[in-house]
């Protein structure tokens, strides 16, 4: 296991370099000026080249790229707009020109509150959607089946950003949405939350009430789901003990991907509740063009993206003993 997950984390991190270098080019490297776009239309030379300055603008891509990754690893310094040479402790992922904020800073404070959203939602999509779809899966052909999966197929044709905006708008039901650090004052952190859970969790619920039922009719059509009845065990631990736990491997699989998805896709949850995270963040770094953050979020995305494949892997061995690492 331990060499697994070794050779598992040398291949996340070439991957997180090839993604970094990738991104760095096509960021800073387009042909743009992004110096006169962060500057304005109200700019003199002598701004544009304190901005080049900050950015590292003014050297040759190379060593553009080399500085950037040093930072990463070993910090380094940088000019604040006041022309305040400044040392960024690493990991340094730059400097936000037209926030004035170091980027490490602001994506540190982002990111609880995206971490916040998804997680809470995603514990309310996981849970609803694999008892909905194990109990249809359990009564297959059934009233209550086809409900289930009538159901699912309606939520999912409504567009998010509509049940969202719905939901801000006319469910007086829940508290009003707001961030509240969770060792400050829980209770406020949750109720502040439950909205956005609520809405992210229970649309997402109908796609994952259609894996786990398609998961589980194949898992109860096993030939050791067949030999289990036939032996005389109750159909409760047949269902949930031995069938559930095999049928849950691929939904795991999903349930991975889309954490590290909404972990830097959660734009339009943050803007409808005015939750300040990683979306909210990314997309007014894009209408600023404030190159930096945009750069911090995709390393942070990719690293985020490599790190919950592993853990999908791992957990893997231990819903289904079937399952090896190769």
């Amino acid at each position: 296991m331990l060499f697994y997950i070794l050779r598992r984390l040398a291949s996340a991190i070439s991957v997180v370099i090839v993604t970094l270098i990738a991104s760095f080019a096509l960021f800073f490297l387009a042909p743009t000026d992004p110096a006169g776009v962060i500057c304005g239309d109200r700019c003199t030379p002598e701004r544009i080249e304190a901005i080049e300055q900050s950015l590292d603008l003014d050297k040759p891509a190379v060593a553009q790229i080399g500085l950037y990754m040093k930072g990463i690893v070993a910090g380094r310094t940088y000019t604040t707009a006041g022309g305040v040479v400044t040392e960024c402790p690493a990991p340094c992922l730059g400097y936000s020109y037209t926030l004035g904020q170091p980027v490490t800073k602001m994506l540190a404070d982002a990111l609880p509150v995206t971490l916040s959203i998804v997680l809470g939602g995603a514990i309310v999509y996981f849970g609803v959607g694999v008892a909905a779809g194990t109990l249809a899966a359990k009564s297959r052909g059934s009233t209550m089946d086809k409900v289930t999966v009538g159901t699912s197929l309606l939520v999912n044709s409504v567009p998010y950003f509509v049940v969202a905006l719905l939901v801000a708008l006319y469910a007086t039901v829940f508290p009003p949405a707001q961030y509240t650090p969770l060792f400050t004052n829980p209770w406020a952190w949750a109720s502040g939350l439950l909205a956005a859970w609520m809405t992210l969790g229970l649309t997402n619920a109908a796609s994952y009430t259609r894996y786990s039922r398609a998961s589980m009719i194949e898992t109860l059509g096993q030939d050791y789901i067949r030999t289990a009845r036939s032996k005389g065990i109750s159909e409760r631990r047949v269902v949930y003990r031995h069938g559930v736990r095999a049928g849950l491997t691929p939904v795991v699989t999903i349930l991975g991907l889309d954490v590290a998805f909404q972990l830097t896709n959660a734009i339009f949850t943050e803007s409808i509740f005015g939750l300040p995270g990683l979306g909210l963040l990314s997309i007014r770094a894009f209408y600023q063009y404030d190159l930096p953050v945009l750069m911090g979020t995709v390393l942070l995305g990719s690293v985020v993206l490599v790190l919950m494949n592993l853990v999908v892997d791992i957990v893997y061995t231990f819903l289904d003993p079937r399952v090896r690492l190769g």
